[in-house]
């Protein structure tokens, strides 16, 4: 049906056949389909204005027409949001992908990050109880927790909703990859008139070089005309504190007119965060506490201090210990072991 209104459209743009066999396209870009049925209509008319006898191609136009309506996506339908709690955005193909098992552990097991998770799940329990509430950066060391703490405290307060005065299920976690976040101004507007509660989650958010797309992040989450609705907070995790890399400020820092304007105007998108969380890598002590936790959790069965010695080893290998070489660690442990996690 569009490709047949893009060729009435493209007919009614070429009135007069030789003038239109000379007018210069001007099109914008989205209207594709228009300019090649254009094309093929103009020299129509011009031939058929030269030579009377020439073969029709108006049955070709509806076979082309016909022909692309049948591989034209479907316009997307919308979510049923009741489907899950979770949900994936898609800006391919502007829908939300709900997520029946989300990949997440229990907020208790989330060890020596007591502070951070107090703060995080208190701003986000003061949101989905409909009170004002921060967007929330969560920077620092790789593999401490802080993805799994979003996850975990949004799946905490939907787990006793009841009490803490929560409709049931009417706090949404949607994850949005950094490649798409141009679409989240489209994301928005879909959720501007809901009336659930929507966290929208981006892991491992970060920009580099000549990307631009952080401006776009800007003006969504504060400073545009219509600004960030007032149902949905956002949450993102990176290993850096600003966002951009110290290369990247260093070289505007450098080459600018206005060195510090330059650096203001990067740097102020981690503005945009009222609520930033530090992530900083663990003690021996915390780290063995994590895999004593997820040891009394999953009921393994094996010696405390050879369990400990092992642990040890195993960050030893890996070069670092942190919450992510704990929980690889225990799966190890538990696959020895034979049992499901």
């Amino acid at each position: 049906m569009q490709t047949r209104i893009a060729i009435t459209h493209a007919q009614s743009l070429c009135g007069d056949p030789k003038a239109c066999a000379s007018k210069p396209l001007r099109l914008p870009q989205a209207l594709s389909v228009t300019v090649v049925i254009q094309f093929i209509y103009r020299m129509q008319e011009a031939r058929m204005s030269t030579n009377p006898d020439s073969e029709n191609l108006q049955p070709v136009l509806s076979r082309i027409a016909d022909a692309l309506d049948r591989i034209s996506p479907p316009p997307p339908h919308p979510t049923d949001l009741s489907q899950a709690d979770a949900f994936v955005w898609s800006s391919s193909q502007s829908v939300l992908i709900p997520v029946k098992r989300v990949n997440r552990v229990d907020i208790a097991l989330l060890k020596g990050v007591d502070r951070a998770r107090d703060l995080l799940f208190e701003n986000t329990l003061r949101f989905a109880r409909g009170f004002s509430a921060n967007n929330a950066l969560l920077w620092g060391a790789r593999g401490m927790g802080k993805s799994s703490l979003v996850k975990a405290s949004h799946a905490a307060i939907n787990a006793d909703a009841k009490s803490h005065g929560i409709e049931p299920g009417s706090l949404k976690l949607i994850e949005i990859h950094r490649e798409d976040i141009d679409s989240l101004p489209v994301l928005l507007a879909r959720l501007r008139d809901r009336g659930e509660r929507f966290l929208i989650f981006c892991d491992d958010l970060s920009f580099d070089g000549d990307d631009t797309s952080y401006k776009s992040l800007k003006a969504a989450l504060e400073g545009g005309l219509e600004g960030r609705p007032e149902n949905v907070l956002f949450y993102a995790t990176s290993n850096r504190r600003h966002l951009l890399p110290r290369d990247m400020m260093e070289n505007e820092r450098s080459t600018a007119i206005n060195p510090s304007e330059a650096v203001e105007e990067k740097v102020s998108l981690s503005d945009r965060f009222g609520l930033w969380l530090g992530f900083h890598k663990c003690s021996q002590d915390e780290y063995l506490a994590m895999v004593d936790g997820y040891a009394a959790h999953y009921g393994l069965k094996m010696d405390r201090d050879m369990m400990r010695h092992e642990a040890l080893e195993w960050a030893t290998t890996r070069g670092a210990r942190s919450g992510r070489v704990a929980w690889q660690f225990i799966q190890d442990v538990a696959g020895r072991l034979e049992v499901r996690l």
